[in-house]
């Protein structure tokens, strides 16, 4: 490798159940192989890293940093993580995922020390701590995007229980003990119990969903698909079934962002996005999945407030071609970069590792001693101090992944 700063980069595609067969096989020039295509991931992540000029024998991102981590990253995102702190990534979501928690960084440190400390193995089912890092993330929908965010505010949440005949027992239990009391129960609540809730309102609510009368921004339409799709159906509901009903129901459009800080419960539930987060892999589990769940552990994690969705917009960056989303995370800043008839060019000197991925259009990206382009679909990876400009044969779409080094 030489001192040159700007290199192309290939990530890695990872399949799971809920992934998709259309958006990420489109950009990236997938085989069709019949596999979902769920998350594209772009970062030094030990487990996935991307590589960096790969048509010329390549080499792991995460290995090239530990070449000169400081001229890489800059010191001060050294000083600071030691390593590249983000992990970029493009999701289709066909399917929804897990009801999940992040823990803060504070109680992953104890968490991850507690764990090792049991010789749980690291890739052990059972464990909840793969890293001792926090996981605060950013979303910015590529298309149309459903999420669940946070608890719905008292007044929506104490009408969902009034409103649903099956969950009118709950109302008592919210109105003297608060979002926790009302959690905890359904959490810990026995498998039987939670059958002889969910079963009537699933064989209410089923029929509407599968004859398409049910709203995507309503709960029962989100509930009613997590049943359909479960192979055990009605005989042995999921209890994060409840979490639908009681979460706020977030729809996103197209350059809308959601920020996701720790003890925020959330689950994407439909649609493809840009996002971006802590270099981690801590997930505490609340339902809506085969995985896992530790309720105890779940619990001591959660913030039990009412969430009011703040949908990022973004705001201008010093060059107008370029839009970013701020989120109080030290770890990552996410951008969103379009160049039209308008914005010919975007310039910029980076003040720590970045790395953009062209979603749409072509880009060319002309550094101190080298130029890369880029089709749509491809990445680059910038090192920290280099000044570079990026312009298009005619428009381009891009996304960049940096650290907000002040």
């Amino acid at each position: 490798m030489t001192a040159r700063k700007l290199f192309k980069l290939e990530g890695k595609v990872q399949h799971y159940a809920w992934g998709g067969f259309q958006y990420l096989r489109d950009l990236l020039g997938l085989p069709d192989d019949r596999q979902p295509d769920a998350e594209y991931w772009m970062g030094a992540h030990p487990s996935a890293p991307s590589i960096i000029d790969s048509k010329d024998g390549g080499q792991a991102l995460n290995e090239y940093v530990a070449t000169n981590p400081a001229q890489i990253l800059g010191q001060a995102t050294v000083d600071r993580f030691g390593e590249l702190p983000y992990l970029f990534k493009i999701l289709e979501v066909k399917d929804m995922l897990s009801i999940q928690v992040h823990p803060t960084k504070a109680e992953a440190e104890k968490g991850f020390a507690r764990e090792n400390a049991a010789g749980i193995p690291l890739n052990a089912p059972h464990r909840n701590y793969k890293d001792n890092n926090h996981k605060p993330e950013i979303m910015v929908a590529l298309t149309e995007f459903w999420l669940l965010h946070g608890f719905l505010p008292e007044d929506k949440l104490q009408a969902v229980l009034r409103e649903v005949p099956e969950f009118n027992v709950f109302i008592s239990v919210f109105q003297t003990g608060g979002y926790k009391a009302l959690y905890q129960q359904v959490m810990e609540m026995p498998q039987d119990e939670v059958n002889r809730f969910l079963r009537p309102l699933g064989e209410r609510i089923l029929p509407a969903y599968k004859a398409g009368q049910l709203d995507k921004d309503t709960p029962a339409f989100w509930a009613a698909r997590a049943i359909d799709n479960d192979p055990k159906g009605l005989d042995h509901l999921d209890r994060g079934i409840f979490s639908i009903y009681f979460f706020n129901v977030v729809h996103v459009h197209p350059g809308d962002g959601v920020f996701q800080d720790a003890g925020i419960p959330h689950a994407y539930l439909e649609g493809v996005n840009v996002e971006l987060m802590a270099n981690s892999d801590n997930v505490l589990r609340g339902g809506l999945t085969p995985k896992h769940v530790d309720v105890p552990e779940l619990l001591k994690h959660t913030r039990f407030e009412a969430v009011h969705p703040n949908v990022l917009k973004g705001t201008p960056g010093k060059d107008n071609a370029e839009l970013i989303y701020p989120t109080p995370a030290p770890d990552f800043e996410v951008s969103r970069i379009v160049l039209d008839d308008v914005h010919v060019y975007y310039e910029h000197q980076s003040q720590s590792a970045e790395i953009l991925i062209c979603l749409e259009g072509d880009a060319n990206i002309s550094g101190a001693d080298n130029t890369v382009g880029l089709l749509k679909g491809q990445c680059a990876f910038i090192a920290c101090g280099e000044s570079y400009r990026i312009g298009s044969s005619n428009t381009a779409l891009l996304y960049k992944a940096a650290v907000p080094v002040k």
